[in-house]
């Protein structure tokens, strides 16, 4: 399950550019707390501590505790040249609120899959599951095992143990994760996975 991390924040009484600008240069990050029926706060945090949590990678499904706020990470605006947190934009939930997050996803047994034995390529299409969960229970990872798949062969979701209380977030259709192809044929697997990247 997913660390709760911790951020503390100060309230922001002035709002605009000028004065988001000025907190940048002191080393700060304007951002807003919003939802859960609430009014929206805006705050300011300390850019190493946001960038420390940045790093974890896990920031967009953890719990962030913000000045003791439940809260998830929804959106960072980042600096087109530097790369620098400018904004981040934080929802707050209740403990047990269901959630919609993305989990990233780690494939196992690849050495039980003949298909990948004889050469095959794993083909990713989804490096993350969006899943619906409860709040409390946010995984760190989805483990998928690839036991068994031979070339040609999908991996759809309909074929993976979610973690308990998880759903797919995408109900209507039994997307593809990873298809086991030939060396010659991954050309036109990544068309094909790009593609179903634009759909989904």
């Amino acid at each position: 399950m997913s660390d709760t991390l911790t951020l503390s924040a100060e309230t922001r009484d002035r709002a605009g550019k000028g004065a988001s600008r000025a907190l940048r240069r002191e080393g700060r990050v304007p951002a807003v707390i919003y939802g859960n029926k609430q009014d929206p706060q805006s705050i300011h945090v300390n850019e190493r501590e946001l960038q420390k949590l940045l790093n974890t990678g896990h920031f967009f499904n953890s719990v962030i505790m913000v000045n003791g706020e439940r809260t998830l990470a929804k959106d960072v605006a980042f600096d087109v040249v530097t790369d620098r947190p400018l904004h981040v934009d934080f929802l707050r939930i209740s403990e047990h609120a269901t959630v919609h997050v993305e989990v990233p996803i780690v494939f196992v047994d690849e050495e039980l899959a003949p298909g990948l034995k004889r050469g095959g390529v794993l083909n990713i299409v989804r490096h993350e599951l969006e899943l619906v969960v409860d709040a409390a229970e946010i995984p760190d990872q989805v483990e998928i095992s690839v036991k068994g798949l031979e070339v040609g062969d999908s991996l759809h979701i309909s074929a993976v143990t979610l973690p308990k209380g998880a759903t797919p977030a995408i109900t209507d259709r039994d997307f593809t994760i990873a298809t086991v192809v030939a060396p010659s044929a991954l050309k036109s697997a990544d068309g094909e996975a790009e593609a179903e990247s634009a759909e989904g």
